[in-house]
């Protein structure tokens, strides 16, 4: 089998013959300027929809790598979403001097730290955001795609206070690497930090005691630029935080994916885990809806993260935004938590394997991981 250093010499050689760019994506986006000092020299935008209500609830979007924000809005949908639901959109977006493939710096120790770097620059936008526009500080969520994901673990971490919620899409745990080399390891899930350490990184990471913000983690069964293992990894540092070190999850199916929830003793969902079938690297969408557009990262897996994400957080409501287009079936015989349990009435599902194939995969990783352009 290929060695690594063989594998990185035949991609930069790719590298050179170059890649062609995709077309411009027109953006539904405002730049968001003069928000702090800026350590992590990152760019910020913004969307609100008209007709926003006072005290509106503010959501975070974090883009994977060699994405924009406005190409990750479209894909995802955040702010079709935003118009219906009446919610602000915050998209802080990497620039090619920090990270030349525009991932964010999920890996570097100046940047994962609380006032430090570009998880300073982040809360920075965040708290201006709050302040200009008069929203919600007690509805502030967080999510992100792949780097982006890996940096939303940090945020949660680095700024619990600030986040009801976040929810992590093929990303990573908090502060599992600080070196390239370690980054890409952790990619393809090898040697994670124990349970305890996971967790014990996210309570080293602020003077936050709690309650601590509760998660969504999202990941594809064929995910090879991210092993699925970081999901499992993420679930770990932080049902500890939740007190739900030791309770078995309940579990429902949606066709061939999987929803594993962990309550509290009142029922309410803290950490909830969505295994899609068959699915790569990407942000899963369900087509046939009128919520984003599938296209590169952006996969038709017959289910919206994004709806069920904003479900989850208590932004839609599961009659008026179905977040799923098929029933559901229980597979635990214990009770579900009250606010996870209802089951929505929809059509077909439909479940699409997107594996990549091997090259295109460790392309990915390496591109993710900052190795290569």
């Amino acid at each position: 089998m290929r060695n690594l250093s063989d594998t990185i010499a035949s991609l930069r050689s790719n590298q050179r013959r170059g890649y062609a760019a995709g077309p411009a994506t027109p953006s539904r986006l405002s730049q968001f300027n003069e928000f702090g000092t800026n350590p992590g020299a990152l760019r910020a935008y913004s969307y609100l929809p008209k007709n926003m209500p006072d005290h509106a609830p503010l959501v975070v979007v974090l883009h994977g790598c060699t994405q924009t924000a406005a190409r990750y809005d479209h894909g995802a949908g955040w702010s079709q979403l935003a118009d219906r639901r009446g919610f602000a959109l915050l998209y802080p977006e990497q620039q090619r001097a920090n990270n030349p493939n525009l991932c964010f710096n999920w890996f570097v120790p100046e940047d994962i730290r609380r006032e430090s770097g570009e998880a300073l620059s982040i809360a920075q936008m965040v708290k201006r955001m709050l302040e200009v526009h008069s929203l919600d500080s007690q509805r502030v969520f967080i999510t992100g795609l792949s780097a982006g994901g890996a940096m939303t673990s940090v945020m949660l971490a680095t700024y619990p206070e600030l986040f009801a919620s976040g929810a992590i899409i093929a990303g990573l745990p908090f502060a599992c690497a600080t070196t390239v080399p370690e980054a890409f390891e952790r990619m393809r899930g090898h040697n994670l930090p124990s349970k305890r350490q996971l967790e014990a990184m996210v309570r080293g990471a602020s003077s936050h005691q709690g309650p601590w913000p509760t998660l969504s983690v999202w990941h594809g069964t064929a995910d090879v630029t991210v092993a699925p293992a970081n999901m499992d990894a993420i679930v770990a540092q932080w049902r500890g935080l939740h007190g739900a070190q030791g309770v078995s999850p309940k579990e429902n199916a949606f066709g061939g994916h999987v929803q594993r929830v962990w309550c509290n003793e009142a029922g309410v969902p803290k950490i909830e885990a969505f295994t899609i079938a068959g699915m790569g690297h990407g942000t899963p969408l369900d087509g046939s809806d009128e919520i984003g557009t599938p296209g590169a990262f952006m996969l038709d897996a017959g289910i919206s993260s994004t709806h069920h994400i904003a479900r989850f957080w208590t932004l839609t409501d599961s009659i008026s935004e179905p977040s799923f287009s098929g029933p559901v079936e229980r597979l635990t015989s214990a009770p579900m938590c009250e606010q996870a349990a209802s089951t929505i009435s929809a059509p077909e599902l439909r479940v699409r394997d997107h594996t990549a194939d091997v090259g295109k995969a460790i392309e990915h990783a390496l591109r993710a991981a900052g190795l290569m352009r």
